[in-house]
């Protein structure tokens, strides 16, 4: 499902030679194992193995462009986190990175310190999601079951579920604290780390996705309730 069984190994895919040796000397000088290629095609077929913890994804590539890999990626079950390099800072760009299955955005030019504090951050954060998956076992609610260590689900429909990497992040983050308030922020603090987007608006398409795939009425929810003004509210046993 992912390439996180090795989370030092790191794959650069960036087309221009200067920028792609520095990134890959800096990360090889701080302990990772990297591997790097220059276009998109290639870099399906690197990760084809799913051998890698990380992708440092460029998105003007050659052959294939960075969204398309990412989303590639996420339709294949691969969920290995994605940290995109752009030169496109806009912050539509930004969403729509996010949102095709990235994990963050650093637009170019970065220094190398805040990337290397960005690599560590999301592996921070997947040490963290696995290690909580690894004793938690199957989680039951309504008549919904998933499984947070395959990213896979029932509904309570019989309907199998394919999460993303987000989806199930953010609905482990719920899980842990069933019927408490949590906010939008501490939901992009876990999930994402910091505030990487240009309003809290993605987080509550994702909460959307979520209920389109495990509520009776997406429009009336029991288990997914809305907390207007603050965030979000995970109910087990659902709300009348």
């Amino acid at each position: 499902m992912s390439g996180t069984e090795n989370s030092r190994r790191i794959l650069v895919v960036e087309d221009d030679p200067h920028l792609s040796a520095g990134v890959v000397e800096n990360l090889r000088a701080e302990g990772y194992e990297v591997d790097a290629v220059g276009d998109g095609r290639r870099a399906l077929e690197a990760l084809s193995d799913g051998s890698f913890g990380l992708v440092l994804l460029d998105v003007m590539l050659p052959e294939l462009d960075g969204f398309t890999v990412c989303r590639t990626l996420r339709e294949r079950g691969d969920n290995t986190p994605v940290l995109f390099l752009t030169a496109r800072g806009d912050p539509a760009d930004r969403v729509r990175g996010l949102e095709a299955g990235g994990d963050d955005y650093l637009a170019k030019p970065f220094h190398l310190k805040e990337l290397l504090l960005r690599v560590r951050a999301i592996l921070r954060r997947w040490d963290w999601y696995q290690s909580a998956s690894a004793s938690a076992g199957l989680l039951r609610f309504g008549d919904n079951e998933v499984d947070f260590r395959a990213f896979r689900a029932r509904s309570w429909n019989g309907m199998a579920q394919e999460l993303t990497e987000k989806e199930a992040m953010i609905l482990k983050v719920l899980a842990e604290h069933p019927g408490e308030i949590v906010s939008r922020e501490d939901l992009l603090e876990r999930v994402w780390g910091y505030d990487v987007f240009p309003s809290t608006r993605t987080v509550d398409n994702f909460i959307l996705r979520l209920r389109r795939r495990f509520e009776r009425d997406p429009a009336n929810p029991r288990h997914f309730q809305t907390v207007w003004g603050v965030g979000y509210r995970f109910l087990i046993e659902g709300e009348q």
